[in-house]
């Protein structure tokens, strides 16, 4: 039997993705501007910034980025 956590690493790489130029809103009217610049979009709906701060999935209502930009973890 393999353990969970082992699995959820492996797994977790496949739905995390970064962005090198994003822009991360709080709210729908694009008022509430939370951080803009590179972040990474962890498999559990974090969004962690550069200087390793997390911002929580509640708090995030949005993400604008250019697809071009997307680059899977690895």
């Amino acid at each position: 039997m393999v353990p969970t956590a082992s699995l959820w690493e492996m797994f977790s790489d496949l739905f995390e993705r970064e962005y090198q130029d994003a822009v991360v809103y709080g709210d729908f009217e694009q008022e509430k501007m939370l951080y803009e610049g590179r972040i990474r979009v962890l498999a559990n709906g974090w969004v962690e910034l550069p200087s390793g701060r997390l911002l929580s999935p509640e708090a995030v209502h949005h993400i604008d980025t250019s697809s071009a930009e997307t680059t899977p973890r690895r």
